[in-house]
This record gives structure tokens, C-alpha cells and sequence, in this order.
């Protein structure tokens, strides 16, 4: 029963959406052999929004984000994870785009660890969106080239 417990929890860490979205982008790496090809190519197709004008990602159709931004977003990120905000420090050198964050007052640790659970719950959501990102463009860019149709 404890092990069944454990691995339930094992899915649902931190860590293991980590190694999902490090795993997705690393088969965005090894599917996309030609990059350029995902210039000005929706991530969705435009027949899946709503009326509204909401897709089914959440993405409103003033969005102008192609599959090519978001290979790039999705491998910078990548990088970030691997190797550390600091490179993230280094590519904004030069730009106002530094982030404050004070702790000045804290009372007491179950604050810490409030403040903890609710950034951990915010990187586990945005860690599994963008692994829905990189299966979409993964799968989108096998259609483009017409994956599926090879071999057989």
C-alpha cells in the first residue's frame, strides 16, 4: 500500500513534471529537423477556437505566437531548468527586466512554507501546460510534414 502511495506521489512531484517537460523538449529536439519550417504555422488550428475567441489552450486569437516561438520559448526554458537562472541574468543584462522579491517581513515559518506550496503549485500548473505545448507542437509538426504518412 506504501508503495502504491509513493509512486502516486512520485507522479505528481515537482521533479517528475520536470523530467516530463525536460523529456518533451528533448522530442521536440529529436522530431524538428528543419526549425524554420514552424515559421508562421498556428500552434492550433484555427478551426479548434471557440467563439469567443479563446482556443482550447486559453490562448486569444490576438495571440501571434507561431509554432516557431514557441520552440524557442519551450527550448529556453529548457535551458533555464538544466542550467540555472543565472544564464537568465546574463540575457537580460542591459534591459530593466529584473524581478524584486523582498521577504521583509515573515512571520514565522508557516509562512515560508504557505509561500513555498503556493510558487510549487504555480510551477507544477505552468510545468504541465507548457508539456501540452511541446506535445502540441511535436505532433503539429509531424502533420506539417506529413510524418504519418511515411512508411506507410
Amino acid at each position: 500500500m506504501m508503495q502504491i502511495m509513493d509512486t502516486y506521489n512520485q507522479k505528481h512531484s515537482l521533479f517528475d513534471t520536470m523530467n516530463k517537460f525536460i523529456a518533451a523538449v528533448n522530442n521536440i529536439d529529436q522530431t524538428v529537423m528543419v526549425p524554420s519550417l514552424l515559421r508562421d504555422v498556428p500552434l492550433e488550428d484555427e478551426n479548434k477556437s471557440n467563439d469567443n475567441g479563446v482556443s482550447s489552450t486559453g490562448a486569444s486569437s490576438s495571440d501571434k505566437r507561431d509554432m516557431y516561438n514557441y520552440f524557442i520559448l519551450l527550448k529556453s526554458i529548457k535551458n533555464d531548468i538544466e542550467w540555472g537562472a543565472v544564464q537568465l541574468d546574463d540575457r537580460k543584462k542591459g534591459k530593466a527586466a529584473t524581478i524584486d522579491i523582498r521577504v521583509d517581513e515573515v512571520e514565522g515559518e508557516e509562512d515560508l512554507q504557505k509561500q513555498f506550496h503556493y510558487h510549487l503549485n504555480g510551477l507544477y500548473t505552468i510545468l504541465s501546460k507548457l508539456i501540452r505545448k511541446a506535445n502540441t507542437l511535436t505532433n503539429r509538426y509531424k502533420q506539417e510534414i506529413g510524418f504519418g504518412s511515411w512508411g506507410h
